[in-house]
């Protein structure tokens, strides 16, 4: 298959210091830290109070409408606090329940049969209940996207992840191929659609050759690709491969296109066939910080703390980012629970992420040639420093991805995402006005 390079983006060093580390299984935690609001859309509503009895895989919240899924328990234990702390995506307070665990897992299963039994409206209940959403990172609830609107005919399961240092999915591929085909198959039954791709960066050559074994056992085609960021992006993955392009403002299903992560696929299977809740994910722990680098499996809640002390990393190792460099978000304390959409937890010393002092703008224009999406990013954020958010909207503001590539390249260290994310929040509030 002829594979389309696309305009714009970087090259980092990818980094994939964990690629060769097969997924472990993390040991229990004392206790669990929960934000309720895991998805993005609305939070769920909290149903246990402090002092509740809880077993693992138990409903914990409640879906609140329907662009939002379930938070279930990810152990046996007690409520023994509901608070509020800051959230390290939007910066504001939000709600947590933390759970002690009490005793080994007494389970709370949704009711299971064959994945291929399942009818198309039944996998998209079962993902809903299941709490699942994208574990590629953007959260966005899963059963949403297999309820489109439009005619899809082509579903694609993205293995690029070229995010650096993250090589959880690749592990996944490597390891839990057949799984991850069968999630696929699922998917494609759900939005009645035909066609089944993978897309794959060509630096993952094991993933490749696992997911050409397994694939050709269900009719699915593996693509690979360029090794290039930010390849993974929706958008850039779609014209890839069948080279539809989005339009702008618009989504997948506009070209007849769903897009899930290899991870997610594989979730969805797990859910069918077992009844298992989303409760744990695998993320990648890494970084020049790290001593030893790790693909684990992880329960949600499992504190920051404890995945930092099973890869050996001290407290002097440097910053520590949820994700990878890129997209990733930096933590304030290493007590917080790990979410839904942690994919890796990154460690780097100060002296790599530490950027210099901003300076102004000299309009050399790598910004420009660097964006992914063809925005201007310099003229974006001249509009942001003078606070015309409608400008920047019809500027095309929010087709911006949050990749990053702006930033990599300026010579000035604009952080040019920060502006952008703020933005696009004051143009949905004036939006909702």
């Amino acid at each position: 298959m002829l594979v389309w390079r696309f305009k714009g983006g970087i090259h980092p060093p990818t980094k994939k210091l964990a690629k060769d580390s097969k997924i472990e299984n993390l040991k229990p935690s004392k206790t669990y830290s929960l934000f309720v609001a895991q998805n993005s859309g609305n939070p769920p509503k909290l149903i246990v109070q402090v002092g509740s009895e809880v077993k693992t895989g138990q409903k914990i919240a409640e879906a609140d409408g329907f662009v939002s899924v379930p938070l279930h328990s990810p152990v046996t234990g007690k409520v023994i606090e509901i608070k509020k702390e800051k959230h390290p995506v939007t910066g504001r307070p939000a709600d947590i329940v933390v759970i002690e665990r009490t005793s080994d897992d007494e389970w709370v299963k949704l009711s299971a049969k064959p994945y291929t039994e399942y009818t198309p409206e039944e996998i998209k209940k079962r993902v809903a209940e299941a709490g699942i959403v994208g574990l590629g990172g953007a959260t966005f609830p899963t059963h949403v996207k297999l309820s489109p609107s439009k005619k899809v005919d082509t579903v694609i399961l993205n293995g690029a992840e070229c995010e650096p240092y993250l090589t959880i999915d690749q592990r996944m591929m490597v390891e839990y191929a057949e799984e991850i085909c069968k999630g696929g198959i699922a998917i494609a039954k759900s939005v009645g659609a035909t066609k089944i791709f993978v897309g794959i960066e060509e630096n993952k050559p094991d993933a490749i050759e696992s997911m050409k074994k397994a694939g050709s056992a269900f009719g699915i085609e593996v693509v690979v690709l360029p090794t290039k960021y930010p390849q993974g992006s929706e958008k850039h993955l779609i014209y890839a491969i069948t080279k539809k392009q989005v339009p702008s403002g618009g989504l997948p299903m506009d070209v007849g296109v769903v897009v899930d992560n290899v991870s997610t696929a594989r979730a969805i299977y797990r859910a069918l066939e077992f009844g298992e809740p989303l409760i744990e994910r695998g993320l990648t722990l890494t970084g020049e910080g790290v001593k030893n680098q790790k693909n684990v499996f992880a329960r949600i809640g499992t504190p920051i703390s404890d995945l930092l002390d099973y890869a050996e990393v001290t407290s002097e190792s440097g910053r520590v980012i949820l994700g990878g460099p890129m997209t990733g978000v930096a933590v304030e304390s290493i007590q917080m629970g790990i979410s839904k959409g942690t994919s890796g937890i990154t460690v780097l010393p100060e002296e790599i992420v530490k950027k210099p002092a901003e300076t102004n703008c000299i309009r050399c224009y790598r910004c420009v040639e660097a964006c992914p999406t063809q925005l201007e990013p310099y003229l974006l954020y001249k509009m942001f420093k003078k606070k015309m958010f409608n400008e920047m909207k019809e500027a095309h503001l929010m087709d911006c991805i949050e990749c990053g590539s702006c930033a990599y390249v300026c010579p000035a260290n604009i952080d040019h995402v920060k502006a952008f994310k703020t933005a696009k929040l004051v143009v949905r509030t004036l939006g909702r006005r």
